[in-house]
């Protein structure tokens, strides 16, 4: 089966929702997962070098007291699934793009999973600046990506534009927030849902046919978002 999950790489909740579909994968041992990353850009006229996380927050949200009881209620909720988000250490927030390109090149060697939750642990828990090319260099060598070809392509300008253009289509066909999760091409829902929910969206997509012809890799199926 496979599931999309359109997020941003900066979303705390994208965060959680990650563990929390893994939480509903582990109640469903039988079914063979294929997960595709897909990018939906919160910012997308963000600076290229980010901004002062305190400024974007203010901005965003309001008073310093609203985005603490904000960040406290995140951080709660974190520690169910075992995330222990340390929003202080956050020095900029970042913008986004590099860091989603990052997650494209681990996808061709399979290692898009384990560079979403690097990227993760990096900005939410260290405190890095995944805006930074150094910084994502260092975080996809971690998952075992080639230094050399990885420096390369982010210095490039390669799927820039198809990354705008895919956070445009998901715009389009009313993905209004992240994390959202794609099952089998069908069945959609948006936030970082609790793993019974997940569990049954996962069953009513196990028993769909197979597609005749396979989705394209490069491109998120069209849809109809759904609740349950």
């Amino acid at each position: 089966m496979r599931i999309e999950i359109i997020f941003d790489t900066i979303c705390p909740w994208c965060y959680i929702g990650k563990r929390r579909l893994e939480q509903a994968l582990l109640e469903r041992p039988h079914v063979t997962v294929e997960k595709r990353w897909r990018p939906f850009l919160l910012n997308p006229d963000m600076l290229s070098d980010g901004l002062d996380r305190r400024s974007y927050l203010a901005q965003k949200f309001g008073s310093e007291t609203r985005v603490q009881r904000m960040q406290d209620a995140i951080a709660q909720v974190g520690e169910s699934v075992e995330i222990e988000f340390a929003f202080d250490r956050i020095e900029r927030t970042a913008n986004s793009m590099e860091s989603h390109r990052l997650v494209r090149f681990a996808d061709r060697t399979g290692k898009s999973d384990a560079c979403v939750e690097a990227l993760f642990v990096s900005y939410f828990v260290n405190g890095h600046d995944i805006g930074q090319i150094e910084t994502l260099i260092a975080i996809g060598t971690e998952v075992g990506l080639d230094r050399g070809a990885l420096r390369g392509y982010l210095e490039s300008g390669d799927d820039r534009m198809e990354i705008i253009d895919e956070n445009r289509r998901v715009h389009t066909m009313g993905v209004a927030g992240v994390p959202t999760f794609i099952f089998a091409g069908e069945y959609a829902i948006a936030g970082a849902q609790d793993p019974t929910v997940l569990t049954r969206l996962i069953d009513a997509a196990a028993v769909l046919p197979e597609p005749a012809v396979a989705a394209p890799q490069d491109k998120p199926p069209d849809f109809v978002l759904t609740s349950c």
